[in-house]
Formats: structure tokens, sequence, C-alpha cells
């Protein structure tokens, strides 16, 4: 039927990141898992699978959410309608020529897609804001021992969520290019800004292209206690 699930709120077609990537679609919703109905799946024309009817509301919830703003950035992309499926990894199938990234966190989900003649890969993730307190208690956890000497003690909930977050995307981005897993210790944030600009590098080879050494850009902002970041390939 592709209409939308009782559970979400409509679709913004926006772009909160402080800078465009060209030729990339960002769509988000909000959307509250209490208000889940039985019929949300079939209502919106995207298969509930035995793992997913096993799974609890908030989970159906997140994977309905995401799933129809990554439908919706594609149909604004090139007209196709497409629901990605989840691949062995857990990853999102794309179309071939295509590259995209999903996430959900708390009552909010978010898609960004790019043909891959724009994008070799995207990769978003959005957060809740860690207090100061938990943030200290996770620190060794998601920071590197550089990145610990260069935290800010008066920013220590902004830097721990952020430098997690971008970690994330960054793993998104260049998972499905090098399809080789790799965790926090292996790469650093060197530096970001208010503005919502970041700068990462690779602290291990992944392939003769993403090696030790090897920076990008990344972009976060920050919307209450949200915290949406990307890295774009």
């Amino acid at each position: 039927m592709n209409r939308l699930p009782t559970c979400c709120a409509p679709l913004l077609h926006h772009w909160p990141l402080p800078r465009p990537v060209p030729g990339a679609i960002l769509v988000s919703c909000p959307f509250d898992p209490a208000l889940l109905a039985s019929d949300d799946f079939a209502r919106a024309g995207i298969e509930q699978t035995a793992s997913l009817q096993r799974s609890v509301a908030k989970r159906q919830a997140e994977y309905l959410a995401g799933r129809v703003c990554a439908r919706a950035a594609l149909m604004q992309l090139d007209g196709r309608d497409y629901v990605p499926g989840t691949d062995e990894d857990r990853a999102p199938i794309w179309p071939v020529g295509i590259c995209g990234s999903i996430t959900h966190g708390k009552g909010w989900a978010a898609a960004v897609v790019a043909r891959s003649s724009d994008c070799q890969g995207l990769g978003l993730d959005q957060e809740c804001l860690l207090s100061d307190e938990r943030a200290e208690r996770l620190a060794r956890e998601i920071l590197t021992e550089a990145e610990l000497q260069r935290m800010d003690p008066s920013q220590v909930g902004l830097t721990v969520t952020l430098t997690f977050s971008l970690k994330e995307s960054l793993f998104k981005a260049l998972y499905p290019i090098v399809k080789q897993r790799f965790y926090f210790e292996h790469a650093e944030v060197l530096e970001w800004s208010a503005d919502g600009h970041a700068r990462l590098r690779l602290l291990t080879d992944l392939s003769a292209q993403w090696h030790h050494g090897r920076e990008l850009e990344g972009q976060f902002c920050l919307q209450d206690d949200q915290l949406l970041s990307l890295v774009s390939v």
C-alpha cells in the first residue's frame, strides 16, 4: 500500500547538516513505538521478516521508520520504489549503482542516499548526547590515547558522543567498500569545530586505498540532545 505507518510522523525532506554533499538526498522522520499498529508493515508495503515479528515494538518501529525514509530518499533520487533488504552482515542492501546509509535513535530515523557516481560511500549515524558522567565511564572504550589527551574537560559528554558517532559513520561509509570490519581503536578524530566540521584519520590498513594515515572529512549537527553525523567518501 505504501502508506505511512501509524508509528511514523510525516517525512522530512531536508539537509540538517552544515555542508551539502552533491547528489545526496536525506529523508528523516520522528517515530513512536507506542503507536505501532499490527498492520503497519502491511500499510507501508514493507516485508516483516520472521525475526522482526519476534522483536519488540521498539525494534519494529525503528526498522519501519528507517526503511520508509530510505524508500522515500530513493524515490526522490531517481524515482524508483525500492525498500532495502538486510544482508547477512546486517547492512542494508542497496540497488546497484546506489550507496546509502540508515540510522535510527530515540524516536527519530533517517536515511541518506546518492548515486555511486557521486559518492563511493555514505555513513550516517544518530546518537543521544551522553551525560558527562556516562561519557567519562565510556571514554576509554571509544577514544584513543591521543584523543583522550586532546579532549577538553569541559566538553566530555559532547566529545565522547561525537567521537563515537563519527567512528560509526566512518565504519558505515567504508565497510561496503573494503568489506573488512574495524573498530574504535582503528580510527581517530583529529579535530572538530563548533560549526559542525570534523576530520578523521585511519589507524589501520583496510585496503591499498584505505590505509593507515588516510584522512577523511566528517560533519555533524546537534539538535537538542540528538547528534547526527555524516562521513561521505
